[in-house]
C-alpha cells in the first residue's frame, strides 16, 4: 500500500516580522482511509500587500484539510482537489465579509497535494510551487501564474530576465479577491523512492532545483531535510517567509481502474 514519510519547516526570515504562510496536511488514520482517502499536504502563502495575508493563508488551508476529510471516499481526485480549492477561495473571500474584518483585503496563493494508491494531483493557485524529484533530479510541476511567467510563455522575456525582473513576484491569480478561482490540477504517477516537495517563493526563489534536489534526496530524516532545506533558503537571503513541505513515498499500491473504480494490478 502506499506509505509516505513526511516533514515541514517554516522560518520568519530575517527581516519579516510576522508569518504569512501556513500549511495544513491529513494523515490516513489506518489502512482503509489510506485507500478511500489517501493524503493531503497543502501549503499557503499570505500575498504581500494585503491586510491579512496569514488570515487568508491559515483559512485556506484549514478549509481544505478539513473538507478533504470529509469527502465522500474514493471521489476522484482529480476532480475533489480543484473543487476543494475553490472552496477554501470562498472560504477567505468570506472572511473580508466578516464584521472584523470589513475594510480588509486578504489573498493568499495554495498549493496542495493529495495522494492515494500509486497517484499524486497536485492543484494550485499563484506562486507556490511543487515539485517533483525523482532519481536526485527536480522537475517543477506547476507553473507560476505570475506577469512574468506569462511574458515568458509568450517569448517576450527569457528565463533570466523573469528571475531578475522586479515584477517577478506580481500575482496574477489568488485565493480571496474573486468568489470564483480557478486552480490548475496535474496528475502523476508515483514511483516508490519518489519525494514531492511544497514551498513558497521563499525557498524557490533562492536556490536551484539542482541545489533543492540534492538537499531532499539526502538519507536522512524527513523533518531533519525539510528543516535543512528552508535553513539552507534563510541562509542565501530570508528576506521573506520560508516554508517547505517534504513528501518521501516509501512504497505504493499499484492499481488500475474499471468504471471508475480501482483495482489492485499484480505485483
Amino acid at each position: 500500500m502506499l506509505d509516505v514519510q513526511f516533514g515541514q519547516a517554516s522560518d520568519f526570515g530575517k527581516v519579516r516580522t510576522n508569518n504569512e504562510d501556513a500549511t495544513g496536511f491529513f494523515i490516513p488514520a489506518s489502512r482503509r482511509q489510506s485507500r478511500s482517502h489517501g493524503y493531503l499536504f497543502a501549503l499557503a502563502d499570505g500575498v504581500g500587500g494585503m491586510d491579512l495575508g496569514e488570515i487568508a493563508s491559515a483559512t485556506a488551508v484549514k478549509v481544505l484539510a478539513e473538507e478533504f476529510a470529509k469527502a465522500q471516499p474514493g471521489a476522484p481526485l482529480v476532480s475533489l482537489l480543484p473543487r476543494l480549492v475553490q472552496q477554501a477561495n470562498e472560504a477567505v473571500h468570506d472572511c473580508t465579509l466578516a464584521p472584523e474584518y470589513q475594510g480588509k483585503r486578504m489573498a493568499t496563493t495554495l498549493v496542495a497535494c493529495a495522494l492515494r494508491h500509486d497517484r499524486a494531483v497536485v492543484s494550485h493557485v499563484g506562486d507556490s510551487r511543487c515539485y517533483l524529484v525523482r532519481g536526485g533530479v527536480a522537475k517543477q510541476i506547476t507553473q507560476d501564474h505570475t506577469w512574468v511567467n506569462e511574458q515568458r510563455k509568450l517569448g517576450l522575456i527569457s528565463a533570466s530576465e523573469m528571475a531578475q525582473s522586479e515584477s517577478r513576484h506580481v500575482i496574477l491569480r489568488s485565493l480571496g479577491p474573486e468568489m470564483f478561482v480557478s486552480p490548475d490540477t496535474t496528475a502523476l504517477t508515483l514511483l516508490a523512492g519518489d519525494v514531492l516537495v511544497l514551498c513558497c517563493d521563499g525557498v524557490h526563489d533562492e536556490m536551484s532545483e539542482t541545489e533543492l534536489a540534492a538537499i531532499v534526496s539526502q538519507n536522512k530524516n524527513i523533518e531533519e531535510i525539510a528543516r535543512e532545506l528552508v535553513a539552507r533558503a534563510v541562509e542565501i537571503d530570508g528576506g521573506d517567509n520560508t516554508t517547505a513541505q517534504v513528501i518521501r513515498v516509501r512504497s505504493v499500491e499499484r492499481v488500475g481502474m474499471y468504471r471508475g473504480r480501482p483495482y489492485r494490478l499484480p505485483a
